[in-house]
């Protein structure tokens, strides 16, 4: 089985190089699922039911997200329903949506880290430890998309499920890692997938706004880039009896391709 995986979609530039490339990339690459961080696609923060409508048409088959999921009041409703968006599963009990979704033999699982980020969420590590316990059956082929800061905490996880899922794969930072690798017990790896959106920006924001925040320190309304866009993402082929990864690499595009 091959399965592509999208690095955080920053604003409308990021959701256009979706829909110029990813048709291109499921020919070539005879992709079966397409998963992608979207919790940045309406105007660099939040989703919204159209736009998750909108990459739905472009071939994006499972969305996930992380801190930004509740930017859009909008999309909370949606989080219930069968609309294939996730929100990070070590939320507490009885906040809307669901941290995992099971498509085609296949379960996708959003978590999040607590390392320079939302210290309140429960322990990612022992929420995973908790679905793995209660799913059953228990399909083969499991991906998750950890969504956090800290490499170390990234690393850590990937070491700690390692022979219990297929892949492990960062997203949150924007900044694509190079360490793609097969973990021993069998497992995908990468710290960052990075992200899709526009190149000439600070991770996907506008240069001179961000600049400004760091001059100033002052609080300022930040703007998604513009001009060529990049589109940063993972192929994983993963044996789908054994549900363990054969191969893992990145590919990377521009719009100007």
């Amino acid at each position: 089985m091959q399965i592509l995986v999208i690095g955080d979609i920053i604003g409308k530039p990021g959701r256009q190089a979706i829909a110029k490339l990813l048709p291109g990339l499921r020919r070539e690459n005879e992709i079966d699922l397409v998963i992608a961080n979207a919790e940045n696609s309406a105007g660099g923060f939040g989703l919204t039911s159209d736009i998750v409508h909108e990459l739905l048409d472009t071939g994006v088959s499972i969305f996930t997200s992380g801190n930004h999921i509740w930017a859009q009041k909008e999309i909370i409703p949606w989080l219930d329903s069968d609309l294939p968006v996730l929100r990070p599963l070590n939320y507490p009990p009885g906040v809307p949506g669901r941290g995992y979704l099971i498509r085609n033999n296949v379960m996708v699982v959003n978590i999040m880290g607590r390392t320079f980020m939302n210290s309140n969420l429960d322990c990612p590590f022992r929420a995973m430890d908790t679905l793995l316990a209660e799913i059953n059956p228990r399909p083969p082929v499991i991906i998750v998309d950890f969504h956090a800061e800290a490499t170390s905490e990234k690393v850590a996880m990937g070491r700690y499920l390692d022979g219990k899922v297929s892949a492990v794969l960062g997203t949150h930072t924007h900044i694509g890692t190079i360490d793609t690798r097969i973990l021993p017990k069998g497992t995908a790896y990468v710290t960052d997938i990075g992200m899709t959106g526009p190149l000439d920006s600070v991770i996907g924001d506008n240069v001179e706004s961000v600049i400004q925040r760091f001059l100033t320190g002052i609080p300022n309304r930040l703007f998604v880039g513009k001009g060529t866009s990049i589109l940063n993402s993972v192929r994983v082929t993963v044996d789908e009896t054994t549900g363990k990864a054969l191969s893992i690499e990145r590919i990377d595009r521009d719009t100007e391709d």
